[in-house]
């Protein structure tokens, strides 16, 4: 009987969000239209588990450079309505849309000037008749066996919120580098903004030999720097090729009198895999793992080498 439940409410509220689907029309693009020209704040509003749907949509519009707060409807008759100013948008959130503490706070929201979307499941509600936008969040039923719980109700509003979201994200047409600037921490803000620079190895930390040093000097500059690899540059510091680890153990598998006589640039890979040094980390990641490499060069424009970044550097910085 447990399991049974539980599958029901799934059902039951993957139901409701897909019932959204067809009910979307040109309702939502004012909507997003409306919020693209708000020159203020977003300021979004709903009590009890309306409520916690709206922080979370306030939270997810101020992730995408939307700033967002949430008002307390109770609060807001109370004087939390000083956080409404002209130019700002308020989204109101409420099934019924007879919420008694939202309808008393919309006397003053009107006399501001304020624009506002509301998402009801009543679109004939007072909330409705006294909003700009009107989207309807209705459902069939709710997930709780009781029919009293806000469960399919809440779970369309918030997977609505996030529609809007994401549709204005499009719309303002935000980038992975706008976002980074809202989420500096943590292993995103590594991935979106750390660059090659930060992580490489330079100066005297790059493993160099010339063309025509022999093999066994080879093994001493990659044995000394333990990256892995060397490069093979020449006078004018421009990249060769280079030489790695692996390189060594399968020339030293065939064997050979002179193996460690034989210049660097007889046994060199021509072709290395190369990344600037403004890149992104994120970037190095995804191109090791194209090509199924731990080490990239850092060369200029000319392909003078500038430094070498080991996917454990990658590691250590949090960006994989």
């Amino acid at each position: 009987m447990t399991l049974k439940r539980g599958r029901q409410v799934l059902e039951i509220e993957a139901n409701a969000i897909l019932a959204l689907i067809d009910r979307l029309d040109q309702r939502f693009e004012q909507a997003v239209a409306l919020l693209d020209r708000c020159q203020g704040r977003v300021v979004v509003t709903g009590m009890g588990k309306s409520g916690i749907i709206g922080r979370k949509i306030a939270a997810t519009l101020a992730s995408i450079g939307v700033p967002s707060v949430f008002l307390h409807p109770a609060e807001g008759i109370h004087g939390d309505l000083g956080m409404v100013s002209r130019g700002d948008l308020v989204i109101a959130l409420s099934n019924s849309g007879e919420t008694e503490e939202i309808l008393k706070i919309l006397p003053a929201i009107k006399r501001l000037g304020v624009p506002m979307i509301s998402l009801t499941g009543n679109v004939e509600s007072m909330l409705a008749k006294n909003s700009d936008v009107v989207l309807d969040v209705s459902v069939k039923e709710e997930a709780c066996p009781l029919d009293l719980a806000p469960t399919a109700s809440t779970t369309a509003t918030l997977a609505l919120g996030d529609a809007l979201a994401m549709a204005l994200l499009e719309h303002k047409g935000v980038k992975p580098e706008d976002f980074a600037r809202y989420h500096p921490g943590g292993a995103l803000g590594k991935r979106l903004l750390l660059t090659v620079e930060e992580v490489m190895h330079g100066d005297k930390a790059i493993p160099t030999v010339s063309p025509t040093a022999p093999l066994r000097d080879v093994i001493v500059e990659i044995s000394s720097k333990k990256l892995g690899v060397t490069t093979i540059v020449d006078d004018s510091g421009r990249l060769r090729g280079v030489i790695t680890d692996g390189d060594l153990r399968r020339l030293l598998g065939k064997g050979g009198d002179d193996l460690l006589d034989r210049p660097a640039e007889a046994v060199m890979s021509p072709h290395p895999k190369v990344i600037s040094r403004t890149a992104l980390a994120a970037e190095a990641v995804g191109l090791m793992e194209r090509h199924s490499i731990t080490v990239l060069i850092v060369t200029d424009a000319e392909q003078r080498v500038e430094g070498v970044v080991h996917l454990h550097d990658l590691l250590k910085a949090g960006v994989v």
